[in-house]
């Protein structure tokens, strides 16, 4: 009687190097872009361009209830991220609402210049992806600050962070010394979070932990209308952040190959809730209650995604790919998916691993 082997999952330093190599090779994709943007952003904070930005938004700062002031914070927040933003925050006088209404804009758009950057790695059209996130958070601070009652009440602030609201440095040496670091200490960071999640994955992969993970959000998935294969990009911007959950987003989005329709629906949905706990808990110190701010974000992602991808899943989507005889279209089912019994799986144009 013939015997039958069972393959088991390879596990060891075979893993261990492959997500090691994964890690660096996508940290060095990123680190293009993150370093020389912070390190001109942390310079340019201090020149003539932020009180030039400052001036154009703030006679519009009206109409969504905030003083003229305010708008230093959010143009850092926009620009840097929100610790900074809050650095700002924290020398202004704001009632509790304008804390809220700041928190909800910030929230939804921040860190523009290095996060629209990296999902243009996945296809994401980086104009698109600006004005939605611009247009989303103006939006809302317009219709909170009519809905919400003026209440008057000053907002306490209770943790400072010390970082950002640091003293203003004396010179231009200072200035370049301080960006330098506050670059530094972000690679640093993006380091520590993104080679661990790639070995994390690499291990996943190779346990056979992937299939259980789709099954588990395939009820998510559904409800938003995309394909089960962008689950990982999910839960990788949810928690970790589109910056820091980078490395599995792309990842993901390259194996998978994921359309064009989920790698843009996957995009809205992570406008408005990536880094959910963080970006969430972040604003605690400022005296406003996290949990509505918390519920809004998620219930905002689920509903524009599902309401988008209700109107989006009529069409055929083509992906930018070659094969052998050319572009292959891929056809969207009923619920808005690929279907791989009726077409070839195509990649969207993003960077294979190891290449710029």
């Amino acid at each position: 009687m013939e015997e039958r082997t069972v393959d088991r999952p390879r596990l060891g330093w075979g893993t261990l190097r492959e997500g090691l190599k994964s890690g660096l090779s996508v940290s060095w994709s990123l680190a293009k872009i993150t370093f020389p943007t912070t390190l001109c952003v942390s310079v340019l904070k201090y020149t003539a361009v932020v009180g030039v930005l400052t001036r154009l938004i703030t006679p519009f700062m009206d109409l969504f209830g905030l003083p003229g002031e305010s708008v230093i914070a959010y143009v850092l927040g926009a620009l840097l991220n929100i610790y900074a933003a809050i650095g700002a925050m924290l020398a202004i006088d704001l009632t509790v609402k304008q804390v809220f209404i700041l928190a909800v804009m910030l929230s939804l758009a921040h860190n523009l210049i290095v996060e629209t950057a990296v999902t243009a790695k996945v296809g994401v059209n980086p104009v698109w992806m600006t004005l939605c996130r611009l247009g989303l958070a103006f939006g809302f601070a317009f219709i909170f600050n009519l809905a919400l009652p003026e209440d008057g009440v000053a907002a306490r602030y209770g943790l400072a962070f010390a970082a950002d609201a640091a003293a203003v440095p004396a010179d231009w040496g200072a200035v370049w010394i301080e960006a330098l670091k506050r670059a530094a200490s972000g690679l640093a960071q993006m380091l520590l979070i993104i080679i661990p999640m790639m070995m994390s994955l690499q291990l996943l992969k190779d346990l056979g932990v992937m299939p259980a993970l789709v099954r588990l959000l395939r009820p998510l998935t559904r409800v938003l209308g995309i394909s089960e294969n962008t689950s990982l990009m999910l839960v990788a911007g949810g928690l970790f952040g589109i910056a820091y959950g980078a490395g599995v987003i792309i990842s993901s989005a390259t194996e998978n190959a994921v359309s064009r329709r989920d790698i843009y629906l996957v995009s809205l949905f992570l406008v408005c809730d990536h880094s959910l706990i963080e970006d969430t808990l972040i604003f605690l110190p400022l005296g406003i209650n996290v949990l509505y701010l918390l519920l809004f974000r998620l219930a905002l992602a689920v509903a524009l995604t599902a309401l988008t991808a209700r109107f989006w899943r009529e069409r055929s989507f083509v992906t930018a790919t070659a094969t052998a005889n050319g572009t292959v279209p891929e056809i969207a089912n009923a619920n808005g998916t690929a279907n791989a019994t009726e077409t070839e799986k195509v990649k969207t144009k993003i960077p294979v691993k190891g290449e710029d």
